[in-house]
This record gives structure tokens, C-alpha cells and sequence, in this order.
């Protein structure tokens, strides 16, 4: 695990049940006097922890280079300086003279089947908060490569997240076209500062900030997790909690301090591994060192794949080859770090629309946006 400050992508598997079961009483041994343990999970997952470690430090011993807190090819090598900074653009980007179409337009070419409903949601009424500060000179507009788009301005209040709490600066949303917000009440952002950015400080930076005089957060690690179904979701702040994941953590280094980006080295899609067909075609080897910079983005709804051979890398255009194989049933199979992951046909097939969730990128994007679909 990496210290506070430092970049860690924690990729989990699954979800365990909490135990309802009544604890037995503890027994004392007659010899010793010492209290047996009952909690046999907490031990095996203990052991677990223990074994990941000790699975991430050979993986840092073999990987130094890339490992290395300063290695970051999004910033020191530059060409992949140049990728990085596209998908960086096209996951979020202000470009405030972009005309989009919004969902409760009268024209029948709407960007949504579906329109925003504002009233399916509770709204952060200012005039009920004594501390509420607005900073509307502060204004955002958010356009992501999915369509959607956020505007609104930024203020500064008492922002509590479970026991932590802290004064910090916070986007006031006033307008959004997207219908994944109907009931949704707000976006709880875990994004990185980026430098030059006039958009607040990400909550788990200000709760954390040793200068921010008003917070109970400061000693809290920079790390977080997140589970999430269709009916719940749990965030975990300062790392993970071992007793709530049925398989091992995975690690991978970040190829950026600015977004979370990380290094696809292969995406294929079929019916199964063995007839699925290679979409991340590179050229040479070299090129597929670090693979197309990728951004994990639980902000974007799709899977965004490049539309072009992302300037000769690549032997083939992805989009043009998943659109010729389009198929029911077919999966994708996404690899991060030495690992494979698979993207089963019901994720990213929504099937109440009938819409597929894989979009091509937008012009001069080299890389991939990774969004809801490998989350869920």
C-alpha cells in the first residue's frame, strides 16, 4: 500500500456479506489467563492482508522503475505526455463555447432518450445553512465525452462524511442534462487537483489538507474505495477494510498525479477468451510498454474506445473493428497492469433501452475512458 499522497488504484472483486450470526463468549484459558479469539474471519483476514503485502512487494521489487513516485510516464516521457493529456481533455474539459443539446429540448434530436427530472432529487437549499459561502464568480461547465454535461459555481461549507468532517469548497450544481441523475442528489468527487485548476479541491484533499485548521481528517491516508450494486454503494475512506472483499487486491501503478490513468496493454471482445478478437492492435512492443493511457473514470457512463489508430500506434482502428463484430452476448476483456479483467455483455448492454454503453472517442483522444461499465 502506498503512503499518504501517493497514487494507488484499488481494483476489488466482489462483496461479502456482514455475518448476522451471535457472537460466542469468549474462553479464558486456565493456564494462561488469555482471552481466546472467536472472530475467525478477522483472523483469516489478517492472514490475507498479510499476503497481499507481501504479493505487492515482490510486485514493487520486480517493477521499481515503474513503481517509483516520480515515474510517471504521463509526465516524464513525451510523447505519452501528449496521450495522457488527450484522454485528460476528453474526460473532462471546459469548453464553455460548445453547444450541446439538452434533454427536455423540443426537437425530436435529443442527445438522451430520457430527459433530466430536477424534481426526483433533493436539492442543498443555501438559505438554510448559516456557514454556506458562495463563490459565484467560481463557475464550471463540465462536458464529458459521454455527452453529458454540469454547470453551476463553487461555495465553501461544513462538508461530514461519516465521523470526519471538515470546512470545504464544494460545486454548487445548477444545471445538467443527464438522465443518470434523476434521484441522485449530488456528486460525491474523489478526482485528483490538477495544477491551474480553478475548479474547488477535491473533498478528500481539503478533509485532509494540514493547513485546513477546521478538520478532524488531517492524520486520514489519501486513499478511498468504493462498492457499489444497483440498490447500494459504500465508500471506505483511508484505504479498504480487508474483511469486506472475497478476493485479493490488486495494484497497479498510476501513469499520472493528475487523473487516474493507468496503462491498457490489451482489449479484446468475444463470445470467450479464446475467440475474442484483439481491439488494442500496437505495432511494436515498445509501444505497448505502458498501452493506451486509460482513464478510470466512474464519472463516465461508457466504455469510450479510440475512432482512429491513435496516430499510428496501433495497426487497426478499435471502433471500426468492435462496430464489424458487434454482437449479443459477446464480452470484453480488459488489461490493466498485467491483469485481465473481464466486461460482461450485460454490463455494458443496457437492456431496458436497447442502447449499447461503448462509444467511440472524440477526435484526437489516444487512449480510453473506462467508465461505469468495468465498475459494475
Amino acid at each position: 500500500p502506498m503512503g499518504r499522497g501517493r497514487l494507488a488504484l484499488l481494483l476489488c472483486l466482489g462483496l461479502v456479506a456482514a455475518s448476522s450470526a451471535v457472537p460466542a463468549k469468549a474462553h479464558i484459558d486456565v493456564d494462561t489467563g488469555k482471552e481466546a479469539r472467536q472472530d475467525a474471519k478477522d483472523i483469516f483476514a489478517e492472514q490475507d492482508t498479510k499476503d497481499d503485502v507481501v504479493s505487492l512487494e515482490n510486485f514493487e521489487a520486480s517493477h521499481s522503475d515503474e513503481m517509483a513516485r516520480d515515474a510517471l510516464p504521463c509526465k516524464d516521457d513525451p510523447a505519452f505526455k501528449l496521450q495522457c493529456a488527450s484522454v485528460s481533455r476528453a474526460a473532462s474539459a471546459h469548453m464553455k463555447a460548445r453547444k450541446f443539446k439538452v434533454a427536455d429540448e423540443k426537437s425530436s434530436n435529443k442527445l438522451f432518450d430520457e430527459a433530466y427530472r430536477p424534481g426526483d432529487s433533493r436539492h442543498f437549499k443555501v438559505d438554510k445553512s448559516s456557514t454556506f459561502v458562495p463563490e459565484s464568480s467560481q463557475t464550471f461547465d463540465l462536458n464529458y465525452a459521454d455527452g453529458s454535461h454540469l454547470r453551476g459555481f463553487s461555495g465553501v461549507d461544513q462538508v461530514f462524511m461519516g465521523s470526519y468532517k471538515a470546512t470545504s469548497p464544494f460545486g454548487v450544481i445548477t444545471d445538467c442534462n443527464s438522465p443518470d441523475f434523476n434521484g441522485v442528489d449530488g456528486i460525491l468527487g474523489f478526482g485528483l487537483p490538477k495544477q491551474g485548476s480553478d475548479l474547488p479541491t477535491p473533498v478528500l484533499f481539503a478533509m485532509t489538507d494540514d493547513e485546513n485548521k477546521d478538520t478532524n481528517a488531517a492524520n486520514l491516508d489519501r486513499k478511498f474505495s468504493f462498492f457499489s450494486t444497483d440498490t447500494a454503494a459504500e465508500v471506505q475512506l483511508g484505504g479498504y477494510d480487508p474483511a469486506t472483499v472475497a478476493d485479493t487486491m490488486w495494484y497497479t501503478p498510476a501513469l499520472s498525479d493528475e487523473d487516474f490513468i493507468v496503462g491498457a496493454s490489451s482489449l479484446t471482445f468475444g463470445h470467450t477468451p479464446s475467440d475474442a478478437v484483439e481491439l488494442l492492435q500496437f505495432k511494436s512492443t515498445a509501444q505497448k510498454q505502458y498501452g493506451a493511457p486509460s482513464i478510470m473514470d466512474s464519472g463516465t457512463s461508457c466504455l469510450v474506445i479510440p475512432n482512429d489508430n491513435m496516430q499510428g500506434q496501433l495497426s487497426n482502428v478499435p471502433w471500426d473493428d468492435f462496430a464489424a463484430k458487434w454482437e449479443k452476448g459477446k464480452n470484453f476483456w480488459l488489461t490493466v497492469g498485467q491483469k485481465t479483467w473481464e466486461i460482461p455483455f450485460e454490463s455494458w448492454y443496457l437492456a431496458e433501452s436497447d442502447q449499447t454503453c461503448v462509444q467511440p472517442s472524440p477526435a484526437g483522444m489516444q487512449g480510453l475512458l473506462v467508465g461505469d461499465v468495468f465498475f459494475r
